[in-house]
């Protein structure tokens, strides 16, 4: 089939590699426009972009895909069928119908669990077990298109989302070939999503990302690990910000307030709601990311400081 593929991180990659190597044309990309990137925050293309351009793809980046001119290109292109992954944008209704096999999601959820924008951190967040990947068709809603396939990954105990969802996007990628494939072959039909089990997954906010101390320690520990490496676990530390990477092995016995930190000369233990948790790596505001000892001997923390 003649395909434009539509994607834009670096997650999108390992499907965009599977479909060229495949027996299917990729005849075009659709990635979201260059946009501020790093700490220079110099404007960048989308690691989807740069795989094109090395492979003699085409790349469409309008700054709306329901701009009249980007409409036309599609109609001129003539895909047979349009698989996303993360675009990170709509596809109005408009675009929906120009692909006579439609545009085919690779979504990183089990659906209709988690829709939305964020699945894999909203399965840690809320301590899932077993999440997965799903195939479907796109309409009009939120992720509510009839699913074509889908496969099952376990979480680790200690994934991080980054760790899981690079997991997600490789296994993802053969998923997406085997439902294109068939598509293709018309041997594959798509099936309508369950009516219940319906969860929502929206974008994990900054202000969200900031570290809950007053929650049990189970929670700080998902929270931590759902927002790396995005949007970024946060907490405050003698009113400058500071990144928290995933904590350690929940500590055992000795009972400190929400925030308050214990420092030895091996570790640096924080309070909970519950019991403390040790941190691992964490980085100061304008620095780079250190051990906690390492950080509370350059800082000269003392016990009894808050984490706020």
């Amino acid at each position: 089939m003649r395909l434009l593929f539509a994607g834009t991180p670096a997650v999108a990659v390992p499907s965009l590699l599977a479909l060229m190597e495949s027996s299917h044309e990729v005849t075009a990309v659709l990635t979201r426009p260059d946009a501020p990137a790093g700490r220079g925050r110099k404007s960048a293309s989308s690691p989807i972009a740069d795989c094109a351009r090395e492979n003699g793809v085409a790349v469409f980046s309008p700054n709306r895909v329901s701009d009249e001119a980007f409409l036309q290109q599609l109609v001129d292109l003539a895909p047979e069928c349009c698989p996303v992954v993360a675009f990170g944008g709509l596809i109005p209704p408009q675009a929906l119908d120009i692909p006579i096999r439609g545009w085919v999601n690779l979504h990183f959820s089990l659906l209709p669990a988690w829709r939305g924008a964020a699945p894999v951190q909203h399965a840690i967040l809320h301590g899932d077990e077993i999440t997965g990947a799903s195939t479907f068709l796109l309409n009009e809603g939120l992720d509510t298109g009839p699913v074509f396939g889908s496969l099952t990954q376990e979480i680790r105990r200690d994934d991080t989302s980054g760790e899981l969802l690079q997991r997600l996007a490789v296994s993802g990628a053969q998923l997406l070939l085997r439902t294109i494939d068939g598509v293709a072959s018309g041997e594959l039909g798509a099936v309508p999503q369950r009516a219940d089990g319906v969860s929502l997954a929206p974008k994990i906010t900054v202000a969200e990302a900031r570290v809950q101390w007053g929650s049990p320690a189970l929670h700080v520990d998902r929270q931590v690990r759902a927002c790396t490496p995005l949007p970024g676990a946060w907490t405050t530390f003698r009113g400058d910000r500071m990144k928290v990477l995933p904590v350690g092995p929940v500590a055992s016995g000795g009972e400190l307030a929400a925030g308050a930190v214990d420092v030895s000369r091996a570790e640096v233990r924080v309070g909970t709601g519950s019991h403390a948790v040790r941190l691992g790596n964490v980085q100061p505001q304008g620095k780079r990311a250190m051990a906690a000892a390492d950080w509370a001997r350059g800082a000269r923390v003392e016990s009894g400081e808050l984490l706020v």
